[in-house]
């Protein structure tokens, strides 16, 4: 069924009488969708209204490999979606069925429940009594009664309607305790990681490829000595500074090397060959570069990949998106049209430019777009990638400690395991001339985690009927890890079934019945928690002071890592690079004057250090102590005792890892201080 047809089989037009429903949903995202189709099935009025003339946001749009994290997190509508939209077509794998099928899942669906959709009309006012929504008005003039309302916008349109809290951008280090917040400049780091470019054989397989990062010296200036094209002056801000910019947005491309299907790259009306001064720069720097190195590319299903951003220089558009979040209908068009003219002309530039090597000219333009995706849309992808707008402040703000040692919530009502990935937020002039990349930083670790529900609600006084899976309330960081398309999905069947719940209750959101809700997510087969987890060390369940390496001060950049059994499922290492410029100090409050036993927790390896230097400074001076991590830690295979030592109230225990004249990786764990009798 055509999308016109499927609109038409609704009865649904821009001209809609005003009319009442139990839930109004503005945003017509897979966590949009999800929420109404769930709500509609426990005998809901649902009204679904999307800005766009499509609906499905990215999951139809553009992203056909949807990262996933650990599959085991993910059940209940996202798993129930994913399947069918596999089962489609023959040979296609779980997750990543391609977006024509993605649309026809969602089409079937929608219609299965009963959900009305109402797309291309955009939010144009609200009416609000008290803290409680009670109508919105789209811009065609029609009015929507609604008794809960659902904002599962990629930017937040209905939550700022309606004042709730919110923010743009980055906090601080010191905001929230977060080691990786703020402004994040990043050093020349050449990165090399082993990754598969798909199994397509014109790739060449398996090699090295920088993700993130600088990966060498490049000059950003021109000859008169002014910023390139894309290159911004650096800010005079300190490392971990709060600011309001967001890391980049594109397009997940559909892309395909089929003959029978491909449709050659566009070369764009504004195509302005200066503005890929840097990627020429980069191409010229890593002579024989192929295209599958300044793309990952996805392998979907039947011949078609989805492409998206790595590196330096790629579909990412840094610097280009600021305005996005808060700006108007004006604003926004002026940005999205931006995006695709300048990702069309990066790949039109490497496909023609005669500076381009031959060899990369003809891998380019042995690519193209899939004629049998978007036909509506010059198969273009229908979605700009929105990968941060708004972020509410709620009841409860997720941070980092909740990805990685906070885990646990009695309100759980999802879960999350992607790890902590920023996007290149700008690129910045060093005051040498060169580029670095700002805003990005070494892909982090998280355990799965448990999504409150106290995440998606606002504060009561703020908006008593309101619920927000998408914008959700969350850091900066935090939401680097939650924003995955089947994360929001979970987000939504949870809202959709919390506003029945208010509904039937006749309260307001913030006071269902949670226990309740959770009861019945289960019986929809959602995964609530993981019997994995029930295992795991928790140091807040372990006996004296003790204190996560994540809350330790670094120096130097170090590696999150799961490996071994580590104490709240993740460590750290060192990665066995810059000798002597890495350290983790341990500041532990002393509740009372005596002598305690200090131990460190690590995973022993035959590829880890011998002799890491840990120094203990105590109230009789500093000593230090090598220890083996070749050796399992005696201690419950977890700690190593260092010695007892004399530590005074008031003034911190001060332990230091250091990877000084290391002989191999340096891990760094928890530790622990015990009172000696």
């Amino acid at each position: 069924m055509s999308f016109q047809r499927f609109l038409l089989f609704f009865g649904l037009s821009s001209s809609l009488a005003a009319a009442d429903f139990d839930l109004v949903i503005y945003g017509g995202t897979p966590s949009g969708l999800s929420a109404g189709i769930v709500a509609a099935r426990e005998g809901a009025s649902v009204v679904v209204i999307e800005p766009t003339q499509w609906i499905g946001g990215m999951v139809t749009g553009g992203l056909c490999k949807s990262d996933v994290g650990k599959e085991e997190t993910i059940g209940g509508f996202p798993r129930e979606f994913f399947a069918r939209a596999a089962a489609l077509k023959p040979d296609t794998p779980m997750w990543y069925a391609e977006p024509s099928a993605n649309m026809a899942a969602f089409q079937t669906m929608l219609k299965e429940a009963g959900v009305k959709v109402v797309p291309g009309e955009t939010l144009k006012s609200i009416t609000k009594e008290g803290s409680r929504i009670t109508s919105l008005t789209t811009a065609d003039g029609t009015r929507y009664q609604g008794k809960v309302f659902i904002d599962a916008t990629y930017e937040g349109d209905l939550m700022a309607a309606a004042k709730v809290t919110y923010i743009v951008g980055r906090e601080s280090t010191a905001q929230y305790g977060e080691p990786l917040a703020g402004y994040h400049p990043m050093p020349i780091r050449p990165r090399t990681v082993e990754v598969m470019e798909s199994d397509c054989p014109s790739l060449g397989g398996k090699g090295p490829a920088y993700i993130h990062g600088t990966p060498i010296s490049i000059s950003g200036v021109d000859a008169q000595g002014k910023p390139i094209y894309g290159v911004f002056p650096a800010s005079k801000l300190a490392p971990g500074s709060a600011d309001k910019l967001t890391q980049s947005y594109n397009f997940r491309i559909c892309v395909t090397q089929r003959a029978d299907i491909k449709v050659p790259f566009p070369k764009p009306a504004s195509y302005d060959a200066a503005k890929y001064e840097l990627l020429l720069r980069l191409i010229q720097a890593f002579p024989g570069i192929r295209f599958g190195r300044l793309f990952h590319l996805g392998n979907v299903a039947n011949g078609k990949y989805d492409l998206n951003a790595q590196g330096l220089f790629s579909t990412d558009y840094p610097g280009a998106n600021f305005d996005y979040p808060d700006g108007d209908a004006a604003t926004r068009a002026r940005i999205w049209q931006d995006h695709t003219d300048f990702i069309q002309g990066m790949l039109w530039f490497l496909g023609h430019d005669e500076r381009v090597p031959l060899s990369l000219r003809e891998q380019t333009n042995s690519w193209g777009l899939c004629k049998d995706e978007f036909a509506d849309n010059a198969f273009w992808p229908y979605a700009l990638y929105i990968r941060e707008g708004r972020r509410m402040i709620g009841e409860y703000v997720m941070v980092q400690k909740d990805l990685q040692t906070d885990i646990f919530k009695n309100d759980g009502v999802g879960m999350g395991s992607f790890l902590i990935d920023c996007h290149i937020v700008q690129r910045i002039l060093a005051e040498d001339g060169t580029v670095r990349d700002e805003g990005s930083f070494q892909d982090t670790p998280a355990l799965p985690y448990q999504i409150p529900y106290r995440s998606l609600v606002p504060k009561r006084s703020e908006c008593e009927n309101l619920l927000v899976p998408v914008c959700l309330s969350a850091s900066h960081i935090a939401y680097c890890s939650l924003r995955m398309e089947p994360v929001y999905m979970a987000l939504g069947q949870a809202s959709g079934l919390a506003a029945v719940m208010a509904i039937h209750a006749k309260t307001s959101v913030q006071n269902i019945d949670v226990p309740a809700l959770r009861k019945k997510l289960l019986a929809q087969k959602a995964v609530l928690e993981l019997a994995s987890l029930a295992s795991m060390v928790r140091s807040a369940t372990l006996p004296g002071i003790v204190m996560s390496e994540q809350d330790a001060e670094q120096t130097g950049h170090w590696t999150g890592s799961s490996y071994g059994s580590p104490v709240d499922g993740a460590s750290l290492h060192d990665a066995n690079s810059e000798k002597g410029a890495k350290s983790l100090t341990y500041r532990l409050k002393i509740p009372a004057t005596g002598r305690y036993e200090v131990r460190v927790s690590y995973a022993s390896a035959s590829n880890r250090a011998s002799n890491v230097p840990v120094s203990i400074e105590h109230a009789d001076g500093t000593q230090t102590v090598l220890v083996n991590q070749r050796k399992a830690p005696p201690i419950d295979k977890l700690f190593i005792s260092l010695g007892i030592f004399h530590f005074t109230a008031g003034k911190p225990a001060v332990i230091t890892i250091s990877n000084k004249d290391t002989d191999g990786i340096v891990g760094a764990d928890a530790v622990q201080l015990i009172q000696a009798r």
